[in-house]
């Protein structure tokens, strides 16, 4: 695996942040990038402290498969790597299935964030749930195990913050 040094001018140092190759190749190749007119579920959620926007949406079946999914995001390059690799995730899979990406998934599925970019994982999982979320409130359902996703996640919050 190797490492990319890129200038990065998000960082709290200033300073050059390594990202790996699936990283860089999200970045620079992102998949799903785009909307889905009248979607099934569509989630935004943001971190005001560094600015990230993303946007999840969701084209789900009767049989509740994910069909299509899509993502616009407003950010950095890792924002748009892990919202590139979230819908790699979770394209194709149960409702069910796509409620148990985490962020640790995306983040090892990249092979590695920095560890000051792991808020960006944070905010892939939680555009998921978001536009799972809008989904069940759009069909009067319950999806076990999904709670109401915050809109604003803070990165004072992130519970992992180990580099992968």
């Amino acid at each position: 695996m190797s490492f990319h040094p890129v200038k990065d001018r998000t960082s709290r140092k200033r300073g050059f942040t390594m990202y790996t190759e699936k990283v860089m190749d999200h970045f620079t190749n992102p998949r799903n990038v785009g909307e889905i007119e009248n979607a099934s579920g569509v989630g935004t959620v943001g971190n005001a402290k560094c600015g990230d926007i993303m946007r999840i949406y969701l084209d789900i079946d009767e049989n509740q498969i994910i069909r299509d999914v899509k993502f616009k995001t407003f950010g950095c390059g890792a924002a748009v790597a892990t919202s590139s690799m979230a819908t790699e995730l979770v394209k194709g899979k149960s409702i069910y299935e796509a409620l148990q990406v985490t962020n640790k998934a995306v983040m090892e599925a990249l092979d590695g964030l920095p560890p000051v970019k792991v808020h960006c994982s944070l905010l892939a999982e939680e555009a998921i749930h978001a536009a799972l979320w809008d989904y069940a409130e759009k069909h009067g359902i319950k999806i076990e195990g999904l709670e109401k996703p915050k809109s604003d996640i803070h990165e004072d919050d992130e519970e992992e913050t180990e580099e992968y």
